[in-house]
């Protein structure tokens, strides 16, 4: 359950599509001076570099973050260019953001945040690049339920878990019903991979079933290599910030 690296991944055509919209996110949120709090489940290493080995074994980037940036699919006052911008200035022109790095960059001083990562070494990793957060070795579902409500209370949870196993999938509506029941106004966004063999559906229908006001954003492509399972990507947003569903369909249309 720990042997998930995001390293051969990082940059690809999903992270593209979660990290537009939570990038888009950050910026709506940090816009007003009201301080907030940012959380998230499985934080990974932070900072990945698309020169290494595992980004060029994969050539998962290049298809996706290296082909939209060259194509020029994200417009030059987007939030998540402007993220990228200042990582590469500080990391070189081949570093990737994860998540965290991605907050860090919209996140002020008078915020606070808390990541979660339990495998070692992404824990490491992680631990060089997230001096501005609270760091948390543990299983990210039970930092969440700990921490949550946050203070303060106004704020944005990620989760994204790896779905090595069958159990995240069933784990995920119940987690979110209690998360959303101790901090109905918070932000929860929830990132999963669309698979050939549908095995996300049932766990779609059981948020929308329980939560019919969020946002659902889909978007499709190939996959990565003949056999790979991953053929789209999905983001789940309770409380989504007011005008998320308009860059939710811009950013769809860039996969069509």
């Amino acid at each position: 359950m720990l042997s998930y690296q995001h390293a051969y991944h990082a940059g690809n055509l999903a992270d593209l599509h979660k990290h537009a919209l939570l990038a888009w996110m950050l910026d709506y949120l940090t816009a007003k001076p009201k301080a907030l709090s940012y959380i998230e489940t499985h934080a990974g290493r932070g900072l990945y570099d698309l020169s290494g080995p595992e980004s060029e074994k994969t050539g998962e980037a290049r298809a996706g973050i290296t082909r939209a940036l060259a194509e020029n699919w994200l417009p030059q006052d987007h939030p998540l260019q402007a993220a990228l911008e200042q990582i590469r200035h500080m990391h070189g022109p081949n570093a990737y953001p994860g998540s965290p790095l991605i907050a860090r960059y919209f996140l002020r001083p008078e915020d606070n945040a808390h990541l979660a990562e339990l495998h070692p070494a992404e824990h490491e990793a992680l631990s060089r690049v997230g001096g501005f957060a609270y760091l948390h070795k543990q299983d990210g579902f039970a930092m969440a339920q700990a921490v949550c409500p946050p203070m303060p209370r106004r704020g944005l949870l990620l989760i994204d878990p790896s779905y090595e196993v069958k159990a995240d999938y069933d784990a995920v509506p119940r987690q979110i019903g209690l998360l959303h029941r101790k901090w109905n106004v918070g932000v929860i966004a929830l990132w999963y991979p669309i698979l050939t063999d549908d095995r996300q559906a049932p766990m779609v229908r059981a948020l929308m079933k329980d939560h019919p006001e969020a946002l659902l954003s889909e978007v499709r492509f190939p996959p990565a290599r003949p056999g790979h399972g991953m053929v789209g990507s999905g983001m789940f947003v309770l409380n989504p910030p007011y005008g998320l569903q308009d860059e939710a369909r811009r950013i769809a249309a860039l996969y069509r």
